[in-house]
């Protein structure tokens, strides 16, 4: 599986942008799918995830209620609606594929895209 993030950009705090990942192959659906960031000098974080149902998402509690997974199975394709955007939230972002149940380590996950960055200004 081959995943392509796109849609990151430079946003004003309070601001909205939707990411997407589009993955390659037959398979999407079998897929559970994650987001991750990395700010620039600090690790990699969890920031939510898919099951491969769609029907189960999870998100880090510095995000719920602000941003949302879903998925489009037609288009192979995951997406990160990112809403009431803190400058906290400035990093690459990443998207990531699980061929099992998703966890919020990275470990958790078999393939990576190639993240995209996302910069929220005060």
């Amino acid at each position: 599986v081959q995943l392509q993030a796109s849609g990151g950009g430079l946003v004003q705090a309070g601001g909205s942008l939707r990411l997407s990942c589009t993955a390659s192959g037959r398979t999407f659906s079998s897929y559970s799918m994650g987001w991750f960031r990395q700010a620039p000098g600090k690790e990699r974080e969890f920031v939510g995830a898919s099951s491969w149902s769609g029907g189960s998402t999870y998100y880090a509690d510095s995000v719920k209620g602000r941003f949302t997974i879903s998925r489009e199975y037609a288009k192979n394709t995951v997406y990160l609606q990112m809403n009431s955007l803190k400058p906290e939230d400035t990093a690459v972002y990443f998207c990531a594929a699980s061929y099992g149940i998703y966890g919020t380590s990275g470990g958790a996950y078999d393939y990576w895209g190639q993240g995209t960055q996302v910069t929220v200004s005060s």
